[in-house]
């Protein structure tokens, strides 16, 4: 089946619904990060340090295993509605998150939160696909190229001023006006012309093992050296599931007549090395982002707001490195070059991260981080300019939903298995310097920074060398996957392979147009 090339003649859309799909791809990225500065005071009114970094990975794995089901759900029944009902989960899931009264139930909501962010952004770059005219889209593209580090920028300082100011529990209130806007926005200024239905069947096999690939990995990751030893029938069981599940995955994909994940996708070199690098890219970054904030609370004693100022050298670092790389790219050998260059600044900057100490002063503290936000930005925007052009235009939303995918699972697992390094180093060191008594009574009583200036200095001093000890486990594991990072790298062509050849083209889906306009 052929594909005419979009026309350029159509109109220019509603400035309202762009707005409209912009909010959502905003939302998308700024949460994954909000919660970061306001943790320590989430957990001080909630209880269950042991459960912390469940509050992040919950999000992150949802949104995960939802990314390629709503691109799928989008061919089926419809773009628009699918981006609606997304923008409807992700809002209830943020409501909720609000409301919560324990770890347990937090935990749970922001599940649900990450089923609806799945498909924001995955959702609004498909209908800009078929909204905006081809001489416009460059220009969209780098709307959203400059919104992504400015979400990554403002989510720790908005979330550190809403705890401060108001309550944690702002930084998930503060979405619903914007989600509500996004929502409206859409439904007025987004038409679309109608077209047949897509009539390849619905991937239930495919949605049903990945999930449970993902989950199971994340909760290896997780559970592995804290609550079960490495060891245990239920650390081995549960890793041998997620491999078995994720093998049954690949299979099923070669064979599904509507496949989730295209397998010639992984035809091209340079795309496969990508999504392995964004992968990693994806651990390294969620991690510091998670962990390095409860240093300077904890340690350095600043507040939530001023402990996200601090991570500015890291984001603006991430900000200004993506928004230059795209030049750099198009010189020849930049596919090899700046990957390379990428995974050096990362490894160098997260082993600048140990020099980290109690006595380290705070402008010291927060430039060391600037390196390694060089390097994640160098990679992120490398790997995801080398995915686009390894592969051809009729594959490219399919392409983006796997690059989404990676980094999403990639952040997922290392908040899970870096933020288990962190929980375990920080009670070990509690416990050696004060004892397992009053260390359970520190972790398990509601640890905050604030409730540090009512405690002795001894205590004061072993949490905040508990607190460095930990981040200094965390760090280590964000040096050995820098430094896989960089050896990856060296896989890939100095000059983009050809692309892989075009999968077979679905037909049009409902309320959507032609299959050739899609992103």
């Amino acid at each position: 089946m052929t594909t005419e090339p979009v026309a350029d003649d159509r109109p220019k859309p509603p400035l309202i619904g762009v707005i409209g799909l912009m909010l959502g791809i905003f939302l998308a990225a700024l949460d994954g990060q909000i919660i970061g500065t306001a943790l320590p005071t989430v957990v001080g009114d909630l209880g269950g340090l042991e459960h912390l970094a469940w509050a992040v990975t919950a999000y992150l794995l949802t949104s995960a295993a939802a990314t390629p089901l709503w691109g799928r759900l989008g061919d089926l029944y419809g773009r628009k509605g699918a981006y609606q009902w997304a923008v409807v989960v992700f809002l209830a899931g943020t409501a909720l998150s609000g409301l919560a009264q324990d770890m347990t139930e937090l935990i749970a909501f922001r599940a649900l939160q990450g089923v609806g962010a799945g498909g924001l952004m995955v959702g609004a770059l498909s209908v800009i696909g078929v909204l905006v005219p081809a001489s416009d889209r460059g220009r969209v593209q780098s709307v959203i190229g400059v919104l992504m580090p400015v979400a990554f920028v403002g989510g720790p300082l908005l979330g550190g001023f809403l705890t401060d100011r108001l309550s944690w529990r702002w930084a998930f209130y503060v979405n619903l006006p914007v989600g509500l806007f996004a929502l409206f926005a859409v439904g007025v200024g987004v038409r679309l012309a109608k077209a047949e239905p897509v009539r390849a069947p619905f991937d239930r096999a495919g949605v049903a093992l990945l999930t449970t690939g993902i989950l199971g990995l994340t909760l290896v990751g997780s559970w592995g050296g804290t609550q079960y030893a490495w060891a245990s029938p239920l650390i081995l069981g549960t890793a041998l599931l997620a491999v078995a599940a994720l093998a049954g995955f690949v299979r099923t994909e070669r064979r599904a007549p509507g496949p989730l994940i295209p397998p010639a996708l992984f035809c091209s070199r340079n795309f496969t090395v990508s999504q392995v690098l964004g992968f990693l890219t994806g651990a390294v970054m969620i991690a510091l982002i998670g962990y390095v904030p409860q240093y300077f609370q904890f340690v350095q004693g600043v507040s939530p707001t001023t402990g996200g100022l601090l991570l500015l050298p890291l984001m603006l670092g991430m900000m200004g490195t993506q928004l230059v790389t795209a030049r750099l790219m198009g010189r020849p050998g930049g596919e090899r070059r700046y990957p390379l260059l990428g995974g050096a600044l990362t490894l160098t900057g997260a082993a600048l991260l140990l020099l980290l100490g109690t006595d380290t002063p705070v402008a010291l503290a927060s430039g060391l981080t600037a390196v390694a936000g060089i390097g994640i930005g160098l990679l992120m925007q490398s790997t995801m300019l080398t995915s686009m052009g390894a592969v051809p235009l009729q594959d490219m939303g399919a392409a983006m939903g796997v690059v989404t995918l990676l980094r999403s699972i990639g952040g997922s697992l290392g908040m899970a298995a870096l933020g288990a390094a962190y929980t375990a180093r920080l009670t070990a060191s509690l416990e050696e310097r004060l004892g397992p008594a009053e260390a359970a009574r520190l972790t398990g009583g509601g640890l905050t920074p604030a409730s540090l200036t009512g405690l002795p200095p001894t205590v004061r001093h072993a949490v905040g060398s508990a607190v460095t000890s930990g981040l200094h486990a965390t760090v280590i594991g964000g040096v050995a996957l820098a430094a896989v990072a960089t050896a990856v790298a060296c896989l890939t062509r100095p000059n983009a392979s050809p692309a892989p050849a075009p999968s077979p083209a679905p037909a049009p889906s409902p309320g959507e147009g032609p299959v050739s306009q899609r992103a």
